[in-house]
């Protein structure tokens, strides 16, 4: 009996369908795909709440009031919601859906979840340096035939290639 527990998607098939989302993105909202911006956008509510006499102040808060509606109603706050609940919903099919942390027995489930946190936490200040993440400069960049969309892409695959054998222990 075969192991379905692992299955994934054929990476052809996912690369493909991943184009028609862009494509998609782009027919039905007039930009490319991103995460980054729906987390602003969380945050930029949040403080509107909290602190509203702050936001108030701040020229980056501020603009999340104009137009009279909420920034946590923009569309790429939804997409992330719908890249949440799809990979609940696939992991689930898949009979993924495990609470369970993998890691290389070489290391600790709490050594695997600080790198994770780290590595998140990284990501997210790199995502603001560069004024988006990786999914909105390179994917959609490249969706548009930019140049920064394919220097992006080979920045990150390069620069993951060296840092990879420094890192391969969490993961091997």
């Amino acid at each position: 009996m075969e192991d379905k527990s692992k299955k994934f998607m054929n990476p052809y098939l996912a690369g493909v369908l991943l184009g028609f989302i862009i494509m998609a993105a782009f027919f039905f909202s007039g930009e490319g795909v991103g995460g980054s911006g729906a987390v602003k956008d969380i945050v930029k509510t949040g403080v509107n709440i909290i602190a509203p006499d702050y936001a108030e102040g701040s020229n980056f808060f501020r603009v999340s009031g104009e137009h009279g509606s909420s920034p946590i109603k923009t569309w790429l706050v939804f997409e992330v919601l719908g890249l949440l609940i799809g990979g609940v919903i696939s992991g689930a099919l898949a009979g993924r859906l495990k609470l369970m942390v993998e890691h290389s027995p070489k290391i600790t489930s709490k050594t695997r979840l600080i790198f994770a946190l780290l590595g998140g936490v990284f990501f997210g200040i790199g995502s603001q340096l560069g004024r988006g993440c990786t999914s909105g400069a390179g994917l959609s960049g490249m969706a548009v035939m930019s140049v920064s969309g394919f220097v992006v892409v080979a920045g990150i695959f390069g620069f993951g290639y060296l840092l990879a054998w420094f890192f391969r222990k969490l993961w091997i």
